[in-house]
């Protein structure tokens, strides 16, 4: 599935859908810490992760672009650093140019008035005035691996982020992980509708019966009953 793909099939998705999609399929969840926001909200990015380290210097960043393909997302492991940004408007004008679908980054950013304007989907942990003021040996994978949190992605991965975080997921399983996720959308929205009309989730979810079974079965589970019902939420 190319990073055009991705970024079409996720157009009308989010990433809790994603994430609920990873857990029906048993692909194990990757997020990205807590915090991550879009630097202008409402933006949204997906496509194979294009991974770069950072270590004080802008040069990696454009030999990072050199390697990507239209589509991918830059994915910018600063880790986690909140007492310099990393990235600021040319930075992510270049992005742009390259032809990418977004930037992520796993520590700050600044420039963030001129990023808002610019509309380019970047995602961050905040922003600082200060831009790095070091410079640190740059390691041999810099550009084949990217920490994020207490994980590490690569060009094997995709990455899908919103308003709620970012969702990371094995690339050659992202085709069925879209596919579960439209599926379960079209089961939450049929629900929601039903629930405006007038008919409890509850009432949907044949919440009694779970509960009567719970009692003559401690171990059953509510996931279980939604399994066994075809119900659309992820618990």
């Amino acid at each position: 599935m190319t990073s055009a793909e991705l970024h079409r099939a996720f157009a009308e998705l989010s990433t809790p859908l994603v994430a609920d999609a990873c857990l029906r399929l048993s692909i194990p969840l990757r997020l990205a810490p807590p915090g991550l926001r879009p630097v202008r909200g409402g933006s949204k990015a997906a496509g194979r992760v294009a991974p770069v380290r950072h270590f004080g210097s802008v040069d990696v960043f454009l030999e990072a672009l050199e390697a990507a393909s239209p589509g991918d997302v830059l994915v910018i492991d600063n880790g986690g650093r909140s007492d310099e940004a990393c990235a600021g408007d040319l930075t992510v004008l270049e992005t742009r140019a390259a032809g990418l679908a977004g930037m992520v980054i796993w520590g700050f950013h600044r420039d963030t008035l001129e990023l808002a304007e610019i509309g380019f989907p970047v995602f961050s942990y905040g922003c600082s005035p200060s831009g790095p003021v070091r410079l640190d040996a740059r390691s041999a994978d810099a550009l084949s691996a990217a920490r994020f949190g207490d994980g590490t992605v690569g060009r094997e991965d995709a990455v899908f982020a919103d308003d709620d975080g970012a969702v990371f997921a094995p690339l050659e399983s992202a085709m069925a992980i879209l596919e579960a996720a439209r599926d379960i959308f079209g089961r939450e929205r049929r629900q929601a509708d039903r629930i405006r009309g007038g008919e409890t989730l509850r009432s949907q979810l044949r919440f009694r019966d779970y509960l009567d079974r719970r009692r003559r079965e401690p171990d059953y589970t509510l996931r279980r009953h939604l399994q066994e019902i075809g119900g659309a939420i992820e618990v």
